[in-house]
Parts: structure tokens; sequence; C-alpha cells
């Protein structure tokens, strides 16, 4: 599988750059010397997109398809689609697949050679997934990389790693937590977490909602 990406330029963890992102940063580094903006502020504005506003857009997309069958299979079909009609499309989400967990099966993605993601519906990416370690230990040791994670995998269910592309991302569908048959999309959205739709974690249970 290729990508076509540009290299020759590493952020501080190991990831390449692009032109745009470079620029953004002369320019981040530019206005703060010049006292014209915060470094602390837009940390926390960084990670509210990071964390908060883009990843609930991803959650809103789950819990229709938990609760919305036609969509669901609409969403598999043709997840690019089935994404932009709830309103969630533009640039690093022009070409989307959504692959499901199951019983007998649980997805992992990364992008081995830079950080290709899927922003609309999951906003900015987190540091962990453009760095080194989790690029190269997602393909050749997963079931390692879900226990730094917090949570380990029964013997039976296979893992399968995603290598995203600039051709392609995905993004996971979590299995509906048990219990929830009778709450609503916006409650069953409130379940779900950035790391369950990349696969470096599960939903959250009835109850612990967010």
């Amino acid at each position: 599988m290729t990508h076509s990406h540009d290299h020759g330029h590493e952020d501080d963890h190991g990831s390449e750059l692009s032109e745009a992102a470079l620029r953004v940063r002369a320019l981040e580094t530019i206005l703060t010397e010049k006292g014209y903006i915060d470094p602390a502020a837009l940390d926390a504005i960084i990670d509210t997109y990071e964390t908060k506003i883009g990843p609930r857009n991803g959650a809103r997309v789950v819990a229709k398809a938990w609760a919305d069958p036609a969509y669901k299979a609409r969403l598999m079909t043709d997840a690019t689609s089935a994404i932009a009609e709830l309103g969630f499309s533009g640039r690093q989400g022009e070409h989307m697949r959504v692959v499901e967990n199951t019983n007998e099966l649980h997805n992992l993605v990364v992008c081995t050679l830079c950080s290709c993601y899927p922003w609309p519906v999951l906003g900015l990416p987190p540091v962990w997934y453009k760095s080194t370690p989790y690029r190269s230990r997602a393909v050749i040791d997963p079931r390692g990389v879900l226990k730094d994670f917090g949570f380990e995998l029964p013997a039976k269910i296979k893992i399968r790693v995603w290598d995203s592309t600039a051709e392609m991302r995905y993004l996971v569908l979590p299995m509906r937590p048990e219990g929830t048959e009778n709450l609503s999309e916006e409650a069953l959205a409130d379940l779900v977490t950035r790391d369950s739709m990349i696969g470096t974690g599960l939903p959250l249970k009835k109850g612990r909602a967010r």
C-alpha cells in the first residue's frame, strides 16, 4: 500500500510535516515571540479540537449507526457519503471507510508513514498517533499496543490493522455497549470515545458517560 506524502521535515515526535504545517509552525513561532499569542491558550484550543469538538462529530456518526440500521448500511457501503449526510466532510475526509468491530474482530487504525487522520470526524490527531513508536508497534504488536492503552482482548478475537493513506482514511465502528437499547442517539454519542473510533479504546459503559 503506497502513501502519497511529502517527506523530509519532521516534528518533535518524528512525524513528517506538510508544507502547510511548516508554515503554521513558523507563524506560531513569530506570533509567540512578538507576544501576540499565549502558547498556553493556544494549547488549550488545540486540545479542545483534538479531544472534544472533532471527536464529537465521529461520535454522532457512530451513535446514528448504532440506532439506525438503514444509516449503518449506507455507512458501511459508502462511508464518505453517509458521513456527509450529517454535515461532516471536507479536507482529510474525502475518502472514508468505516470498519466494524465484532465479537470476533477488533480493528485498529494507524498511519505507518506519517499521520493521515480523518479530521472531519475526529478533529486533530493526538500526539501519540503521530509518534514513531505507535506507528511501528501498531503493526507488529497490536495486542501490546492495546495493553498500553489499558485493555486486553481475549485471544480468540482477531485484530486487524488498517493503514491510513492520503487516498483512504478509516473510522472504527465500535461495538454498541450492552444495556443501551433504550438510549437516544445523543445519549449513545456520549458513550463514544475518540480512542474507540481509532481502535485503541472501547466505548464507555452505560452510566459512565462523559
